[in-house]
């Protein structure tokens, strides 16, 4: 799915817009948010692409969605 994430203040938030939902990440797998999985508000787990630390935010990418746990 593509999502969009920024970065306001020190929080991350996506923004999926097929679904007009915007939730903050409360939890991260890496330090640097790229290439590992991100948990959000909402309860989703999303998995990221591998991408450089330095990469500019906000960004859109494809994010692959995990199965209830």
């Amino acid at each position: 799915m593509k999502v969009m994430i920024r970065k306001a203040s020190e929080q991350y938030t996506i923004y999926v817009a097929k679904k007009d939902l915007e939730e903050p990440i409360v939890e991260m797998e890496k330090p640097d948010l790229w290439g590992g999985w991100i948990k959000v508000a909402n309860g989703w787990t999303l998995d990221l692409p591998e991408m450089p630390a330095d990469t500019r935010l906000p960004i859109t990418v494809d994010a692959k969605k995990r199965g209830t746990e």
